[in-house]
């Protein structure tokens, strides 16, 4: 498989990064497209509600006998027939989500990143280190990793402060710790700029993912 660049905060190259072919080999859009309807799934409100026979206002009393009266018989006022009555069979608050096999979620990973180096988007750091939480000098730093609409920082488990401050208040621009990326925040965002120790991580994870499963195969 080919190499990445590797470049610093100035765009200049510092070294490089031999990619696995079975982490960046193929892209599988069915499989991507689970992904993401189970994340967005996953992350739905679920919290419309409608108000049954038991819930509308209204007295519980027989508005008239039974019979002997001509008209249709009728046991409450909250009767679903009527008007102002109570809903029946209407949605109700519940959750979305279900469960996502882990392997599916891998090779969705795996696709999505194949996705942004194919597209020319995918850029790697040796490091996001910043001397100081300066929004602005951040914003200078990801115009010379030519980042012009959106992007996704991928940095390790142990973000520095620094970092979080500066990338925080700056529009279009989420940080993600490498254990946390899904394949929809690549997908979501135009670049995705990822620190060299994140990638070396993941990409061991899910090269070790797929060796797997070539062997159960």
């Amino acid at each position: 498989m080919a190499n990445i660049d590797v470049v610093d905060l100035n765009g200049k190259k510092v070294g490089s990064f031999e990619l696995a072919e079975e982490v960046f080999g193929s892209i599988n859009e069915a499989l991507l497209w689970e992904a993401v309807k189970h994340y967005r799934s996953a992350h739905r409100a679920g919290t419309h509600a409608t108000k049954n026979k038991k819930l509308v206002s209204g007295a519980g009393k027989k508005l008239w006998k039974q019979k002997g009266t001509g008209r249709a018989r009728v046991g409450s006022i909250r009767s679903p027939l009527w008007r102002h009555g109570g809903t029946v069979h209407g949605p109700q608050p519940r959750s979305y989500d279900y469960q996502f096999p882990r392997k599916k979620l891998q090779g969705a990973l795996r696709s999505a990143l194949a996705s942004k180096l194919a597209d020319g988007k995918l850029t790697v750091v040796e490091s996001f280190e910043v001397k100081e939480a300066k929004t602005k000098a951040f914003r200078a730093a990801l115009d010379k990793l030519n980042v012009e609409k959106t992007a996704l920082l991928v940095d390790s488990a142990k973000q520095s402060k620094s970092l979080q401050l500066s990338s925080r208040n700056l529009k279009g621009v989420e940080l993600v710790a490498g254990n946390q990326v899904h394949p929809y925040h690549l997908l979501r965002y135009d670049r995705a700029i990822f620190s060299l120790p994140a990638i070396e991580k993941l990409q061991a994870t899910l090269k070790g993912a797929a060796s797997r499963k070539a062997e159960v195969a």
